[in-house]
């Protein structure tokens, strides 16, 4: 319990944090993955995988704000969880369509494996990261 509240004392910003750089650097790799989605799929398949993955990372610095409060803080960590959950299903239908092979698929789902439970430990100890005093 203590290590929680000094790893978190010690983090002056959402960026230093390994669950908000993961979100980041996974946002980037779907980036990169989708540019070779076909163009019929821009405003569809793409432009969700897109917007849900920016909003794990999103979202997780809304919660890093909102740490005055535990049921605030753990709301937006759900929604993270939630955009999180979602990019694992756009993980799949650009697998099934083809769009990305199975290799990149697996490690794109199993990286956000890690990621959701990254976020369900915070949620799970969402009064431990908040403070009064931030």
């Amino acid at each position: 319990m203590a290590a929680a509240v000094i790893l978190c004392r010690m983090a002056k910003s959402f960026k230093e944090l390994r669950v908000w750089q993961s979100a980041m650097d996974l946002a980037m790799e779907v980036f990169e993955h989708s540019k070779a989605f076909p163009a019929d799929e821009r405003f569809s398949l793409t432009d969700q995988f897109r917007r849900c993955t920016r909003s794990v990372a999103a979202n997780i610095s809304e919660a890093w704000r909102k740490r005055r409060y535990v049921a605030a803080f753990a709301r937006k960590l759900n929604d993270a969880e939630t955009e999180a959950a979602e990019a694992q299903t756009w993980v799949e239908l650009a697998r099934r369509c083809c769009y990305l092979g199975d290799p990149i698929a697996r490690v794109l789902d199993a990286r956000y494996e890690e990621l959701l439970a990254q976020l369900s430990t915070m949620i799970r100890d969402a009064d431990r990261w908040c403070t009064k005093a931030v």
